[in-house]
């Protein structure tokens, strides 16, 4: 076995930044657009506009800086809220694996008999 766990943060009920949505936010603004970061987390395009769309009603601030495309083509940018906001989740979220690792072992081992092993190879050794 092995524990699996997820963490976001809701506002009112609705999810506001999990770790998909970050990606999605990171994936724009590494590609430069929302279709291609569509494209490339393999999603249509309006899941993904609906998903920024909300993280933008939740937050209360826009989350990228668009351009409309032409000769030069569209793009979309995170803005400086977007980053601060990615960069509290992870400073939030980051590490929580490792915390849950630790008391699943911590939990496990009390459970399942390791301890009463390992007691005895300390006795016997």
């Amino acid at each position: 076995m092995e524990p699996k766990f997820n963490v976001w943060l809701e506002k009112d009920g609705k999810v506001v930044l999990s770790p998909w949505r970050v990606r999605l936010l990171e994936t724009i603004d590494e590609v430069g657009s929302i279709s291609a970061a569509a494209d490339t987390l393999d999603l249509p395009y309006r899941r993904a506009w609906e998903k920024v769309h909300e993280i933008e009603q939740q937050l209360g601030f826009k989350v990228l800086d668009t351009a409309i495309g032409g000769a030069q083509g569209g793009g979309a940018r995170l803005t400086d809220g977007a980053r601060r906001a990615i960069a509290q989740f992870h400073s939030f979220a980051d590490g929580f694996e490792i915390e849950v690792g630790r008391r699943y072992r911590e939990a496990f081992k009390r459970a399942g008999g390791t301890r009463r092993a390992t007691r005895a190879k300390a006795v016997a050794g």
